[in-house]
């Protein structure tokens, strides 16, 4: 059985309630996890609170250390990390092992960045004065993980944190505990220092707490001694932590849905464009906040593009992550499969083509799973469910523009701004895109990607502040000025 850790330790709930953690891809049971409470959260918070007097003392380059020293540990344990990820969550072997990569390349990132932070002299207009700014941590953070990419986007949370002195309590979501509970008892057990002077990472600095988000996630959100909480989910939820979290006037960010549209124009590399394609829908089996949501394609070369795209899809391998053929592994949660059915009905019944797929993957052991095809619809309508919402699935929506206005304006047309490219070789074009496309991050020419070197996040509905990038740190340091006079 799984067990959550506080306080450096390995424990079990207050309550001892547990509940099971089951694969998509069959529906049998991977393992158990602590059934967290409210009670859970208090014991990490104390632990937390008690652990930062001493983190936050630590020399800026022993923290980047200890992360450097976590990151080894987690390289070397990756495997087993991946098979407890494929199992919980359902994307392929392939899949969990890049997310992995990503994982450790964004704690490197953060290592490196532990003794970068600057503050600032500032002169005054007071003779004989001069103000300073100094930036320190806040103290204890709290970091809500959903199920998509669980090590990712705790890795996002915990590396800037950790960075900056503050400590965190993690809560990932309750379906995909298992991953997310393994690396981090491995950075509890990271190391900083030399010789007889080497030390672990203090206890409570790194903290998992699992269960339900109505009582763990809540008491998260609404305890006053948590200051700064980093929000990865939904939409929806993402209002009410805001709402919640914003009633102690706390640091918050969020990132949230997205509803990324990929323009390709007449002069793009087309090879290269349905390629990226295939993987920024369909890696994960579509659930990815900024994948490939709506793709416009300019008219002369729409027909050219959807057939190569199909060729593709023809060719993609649908079924259970562990098997080495397999492409596209299942839905996560059946009734995130029940919703994209019936975004894809929806659109079919306004007129919408399904191109290919646009129905569940079936036979055999695929019965068992929360398997779906993956679906190309053409014709469809700016009325339809998948162009005004969020797809997290394996469908994709498919459009046609005459001028790189027209495919700029379709593309703002959305609620969300999280992600978006375009894919030309004029300039006149991707700068437009550019500067008129209302999104956290344009790619030109590239698959969306969140690179830990730049900032990222969304406008609109798709959230606010910023993870990745040196940007992500100033989220975790407050400043404080300080007027010095000569006397």
């Amino acid at each position: 059985m799984a067990k959550m850790l506080i306080g450096g330790e390995m424990v079990d709930s207050v309550s001892k309630d547990t509940y099971e953690v089951r694969n998509p891809a069959t529906g049998a049971v991977v393992d158990t996890a602590p059934k967290g409470n409210e009670k859970d959260v208090l014991q990490a918070i104390q632990s937390a609170e008690t652990a930062f007097k001493e983190w936050s003392d630590v020399t800026a380059e022993d923290r980047g250390n200890a992360l450097m020293s976590a990151c080894e540990l987690i390289k070397k344990n990756s495997g087993d990390i991946a098979q407890l990820l494929t199992q919980e969550q359902g994307k392929t072997l392939f899949e969990a092992g890049l997310e992995i990569h990503h994982l450790v390349h964004g704690l490197e990132f953060y290592a490196g960045l532990a003794s970068k932070v600057r503050g600032s002299h500032v002169p005054l207009p007071q003779k004989g004065a001069y103000g300073m700014v100094v930036r320190q941590p806040i103290g204890v953070c709290g970091g809500i993980v959903p199920w998509n990419f669980p090590l990712t986007l705790m890795g996002t949370k915990l590396g800037p944190a950790l960075a900056a002195g503050n400590t965190i309590i993690i809560k990932p979501a309750s379906t995909t505990p298992l991953a997310t509970v393994r690396a981090i008892e491995l950075i509890q057990q990271a190391t900083f220092g030399e010789g007889k002077a080497q030390k672990q990472l203090t206890k409570g600095a790194v903290n998992v707490v699992t269960g339900p988000g109505g009582t763990v996630g809540e008491e998260i959100l609404r305890n006053p001694r948590i200051r700064r909480i980093a929000f990865t989910g939904s939409t929806p939820v993402g209002r009410h932590v805001m709402e919640v979290a914003g009633r102690e006037i706390k640091r918050v960010t969020l990132e949230l849905g997205g509803s990324d549209p990929m323009i390709v124009m007449e002069d793009a590399n087309l090879d290269m464009a349905v390629k990226m394609a295939d993987i920024g829908r369909f890696f994960n089996c579509g659930q990815m906040c900024l994948g490939v949501k709506r793709l416009f394609l300019h008219e002369s070369i729409a027909e050219k593009f959807v057939g190569g795209l199909v060729e593709i899809l023809k060719k993609k391998t649908v079924g259970n992550g562990m098997s080495k053929e397999t492409r596209m592994g299942p839905i996560h949660l059946e009734s995130q499969r029940q919703e994209v059915e019936e975004q894809v009905e929806d659109a079919k019944s306004r007129g919408a083509k399904a191109v290919f797929g646009g129905e569940r993957a079936k036979g055999g052991d695929l019965d068992r799973g929360f398997f779906y095809l993956p679906t190309l619809l053409s014709d469809v309508p700016d009325d339809a469910r998948v162009t005004k919402e969020e797809v997290f699935g394996p469908a994709l929506p498919v459009y046609t523009f005459k001028s790189i206005d027209e495919a700029i304006e379709k593309s703002n047309a959305s609620e969300f701004g999280l992600g978006s490219s375009i894919w030309t070789r004029n300039l006149v074009y991707a700068n437009k895109a550019i500067d008129k496309l209302q999104a956290g991050n344009v790619w030109v020419n590239s698959l969306h990607y969140g690179y830990d070197e730049l900032p990222f996040g969304g406008v609109k509905s798709s959230g606010v502040g910023r993870e990745h990038g040196p940007e992500a740190l100033d989220y975790y340091l407050e400043p404080k000025g300080v007027v010095i006079v000569n006397v």
